[in-house]
């Protein structure tokens, strides 16, 4: 077990910090919930029907398709675009998809590369662009999730002042739906943008998210 939280501590961190906030936002969701139900004299919900309510489930998805989105473009757009001096982007004279010989695949691939780095065809194809369509794939999908929880409490509240449901597809050109979409976009690109630049003059000592701590700040694409 010691060996297993050595070389994984990274993860089970931040998978338990996960876990603690979202049992720590389904109590205080919970609550919000059941007083907003009391002033408006509805019935209060358990705790276990508010979990799999639309209430909730729009309150997490809206979040996660916004941290997914984040991932996916700048695992994309760092592949082409620069950023002088920052650790958060390849070295100034890397920019593109760069030679089979730099990535080590194909012929180029060392004994202990994974099986489908040294085959060709479409599956080095899926294997070397991985990583994208899986974060892609979990944007998408926690996107249309979002919608679709959120069309339900969208559609609670107005049948709650008397009004008739809308469709999904009219629900997707709602200010409603566009404002929480938003909301957590420009938050995910004002933090990435940030971290970009940040780095580029300031320092962490022993993070591999940061340059040496003397390493000058034009020195691209250098980690700790």
């Amino acid at each position: 077990m010691r060996k297993f939280l050595k070389h994984n501590g990274l993860s089970v961190f931040f998978l338990a910090l996960f876990l603690a906030a979202l049992v720590g936002q389904a109590f205080a969701g919970h609550a919000d919930f059941n007083e907003g139900q009391l002033r408006h004299g509805d019935p209060t919900m358990s705790m276990g029907r508010y979990v799999l309510s639309s209430a909730f489930g729009t309150a997490v998805l809206e979040n996660w398709q916004s941290e997914y989105l984040q991932f996916t473009l700048f695992i994309l757009t760092t592949i082409w675009l620069l950023q002088r001096g920052s650790p958060e982007s390849k070295p100034l004279n890397r920019a593109g998809r760069e030679s089979d010989q730099d990535q080590k695949v194909g012929p180029h691939a060392r004994k202990d590369s994974p099986g489908w780095a040294k085959v060709a065809g479409f599956r080095r194809v899926l294997y070397e662009n991985s990583l994208l369509v899986v974060m892609a794939a979990i944007w998408v999908g926690s996107w249309f999730a979002q919608s679709i929880t959120g069309v339900n409490e969208y559609n609670t509240g107005r049948l709650d002042h008397h009004q008739l449901p809308v469709s999904w597809l009219n629900y997707l050109g709602r200010p409603d739906f566009w404002e929480k979409t938003l909301q957590n976009w420009q938050s995910e690109f004002l933090a990435v943008g940030s971290m970009a630049i940040l780095a580029v003059y300031l320092r962490q000592r022993g993070s591999p998210e940061s340059k040496p701590v003397g390493a000058p700040h034009e020195a691209t694409g250098v980690e700790g």
